[in-house]
């Protein structure tokens, strides 16, 4: 059998569908939407204004809240940049959670740097049940009167931990404060509203959800309150210009059919991926010993991604470990990116030790996996840890 990829977390493969639907613009609605005195440009400008009315109607929002980026990493630098750089701000304090992704809490440490103050919450810890979970009231403690931003990410990209949005959205709105998410990880997976969650700004990206690479967007709500954003990206003054540039047509039409198909079949598909990860989990359990769940439990199904599967393993060199299981693509909590060498900051985060955040595996079942596969992972993995248990005994 060939690779298997079960690294769903970190990207997915483009859909079909969607490569369907963005051809045509390569070779025929072509035009720079930006150029509406002809109409090639203004063919092009109806397929961005069609997404934008297909991402809004997906999320809960409006079509004018829809800002266009290059991805997630972007649109939560424009957030996080966009709020703190506004002369109106109320103060220089952030408050985050130290499981967030790196593309939130790196931006926050430059912000820091320039003086700025960031209060960073710590989740609950390894062997609650709901493991890597905020407390709504840690967020309500955590305000101050010079709070002007809080942002904590919908699911998270490692353990697939929900967090309890709208109830930190009622208290930021009580408080004031603006609410930003990271909602990369459960936009298409889980139902996202922005009205019902609550949010001030929400990023998101096509890669996520079986889209191009490359392209993403940003909710900023226009009312309600109406956030005002500093923008990061200046020429040109598209998107009412908050994010200039001329707009990848192409992948703005990638993105909406993405998120139109993960919407349209997510019950379906939700019930499929947690049915294949339990499988995996209890197929694990029955080959081998020592495995600890990373996370909170499987069977709090309203907490945790349904195609997310995140395990430590005893007794095992976490390395050693990677490279006796090539056969399928997963991640290890040796690195939460390939830049960075350091044990995964979520793991370590929620209490793991070193050495099994090191031994941690990460499985991000997807659309196109099979229970085939599954059953061939199975072997892999346990096939590996009996191998290595014996070279150390």
């Amino acid at each position: 059998m060939p690779p298997i990829y079960f690294d769903n977390h970190a990207t997915t493969q483009v859909d079909p569908r969607v490569v369907e639907a963005m051809l045509p613009t390569f070779t025929e609605t072509y035009g720079n939407p930006s150029s509406v005195g002809h109409l090639f440009g203004e063919a092009a400008k109806e397929l961005v204004e069609r997404s934008q009315q297909t991402i809004a109607a997906a999320i809960g929002a409006e079509a004018k809240e829809i800002v266009f980026t290059s991805g997630a990493t972007e649109s939560n630098n424009l957030a996080i940049g966009g709020v703190l750089t506004q002369r109106r701000r109320r103060g220089d304090h952030v408050v985050t959670v130290t499981t967030e992704h790196k593309a939130v809490l790196d931006p926050l440490e430059q912000f820091e740097q320039r003086g700025y103050e960031v209060t960073r919450l710590a989740p609950r810890q390894v062997g609650d049940p709901l493991a890597g979970q905020l407390a709504a009231a840690q967020v309500a403690e955590a305000i101050r009167p010079d709070t002007s931003l809080v942002s904590i990410m919908l699911a998270n990209n490692e353990i697939g931990v929900i967090q309890p949005l709208a109830e930190i959205a009622q208290i930021c709105k009580q408080q004031g404060v603006l609410l930003h998410c990271d909602a990369t990880q459960a936009v298409g997976k889980i139902p996202v509203d922005v009205q019902q969650l609550g949010v001030d700004l929400m990023s998101f990206s096509a890669h996520k959800i079986y889209g191009p690479k490359g392209s993403g967007g940003l909710y900023v709500r226009k009312e309600g309150p109406r956030v005002r954003l500093q923008p990061s990206i200046f020429g040109g003054g598209q998107q009412r210009g908050i994010r200039s540039g001329t707009l990848n047509v192409t992948g703005i039409v990638g993105l909406a059919e993405a998120v139109r198909l993960s919407v349209a079949e997510m019950a379906d598909e939700s019930a499929r991926l947690r049915q294949l990860r339990d499988t995996l989990w209890s197929g694990l359990n029955e080959r081998t010993t020592g495995l600890h769940l990373n996370g909170p439990e499987l069977d709090h199904s309203e907490a945790r991604l349904a195609g997310n599967l995140n395990f430590a393993v005893e007794q095992v060199d976490g390395e050693a470990l990677m490279m006796n299981v090539r056969e399928i693509a997963v991640s290890s909590g040796s690195a939460c990116t390939s830049a960075n060498p350091q044990p995964s900051h979520v793991l370590r985060a929620i209490g793991l030790s070193e050495d099994l955040t090191r031994s941690s595996l990460r499985f991000g079942l997807g659309r196109f996996n099979t229970a085939e596969e599954v059953a061939f992972a199975v072997d892999v993995v346990a096939t590996a840890v009996d191998k290595l248990r014996k070279l150390i005994a």
